[in-house]
């Protein structure tokens, strides 16, 4: 398995991998594609994960995907701690997840913000 940075021709691949989970990554809006990892092997990527950085205090780790085949082999976990590092090298003093998975983010050392235990989020049509 090889984490790296992705390249623009990686894009396609990307928008591949989060399209087959459409309903834990509806997203209207993708990262760059400068700001995601991928994880591949000799077979093509398998996994993806992006940091988007709102401000030099804040980044979020999100569009995290990984083909299933591939789960439970620690890739997500790679592909977050990749993100992670590379907030710690720009200085960014908080790294956010929005998620379903509490217990995965909760083991590489994200906890909820202050104790709360939930995002609320208001709607409008």
């Amino acid at each position: 398995m090889n984490i790296r940075p992705a390249i623009e021709a990686d894009r396609a691949s990307i928008e591949a991998l989060i399209r087959t989970y459409p309903d834990q990554l509806a997203q209207d809006h993708l990262p760059d594609t400068a700001e995601f990892f991928v994880a591949e092997d000799e077979k093509g990527i398998f996994g993806c994960c992006a940091l988007e950085v709102y401000s030099p205090k804040i980044a979020e780790v999100r569009s995290l995907a990984v083909k299933e085949e591939y789960r439970g082999k620690g890739v997500a976990r790679a592909l977050v701690q990749a993100c992670v590092d590379r907030a710690q090298e720009k200085g960014i003093r908080q790294v956010l997840a929005i998620t379903g998975a509490l217990d995965f983010f909760d083991k590489l050392g994200f906890k909820a913000f202050q104790s709360e235990k939930y995002a609320l989020f208001r709607t409008f049509d």
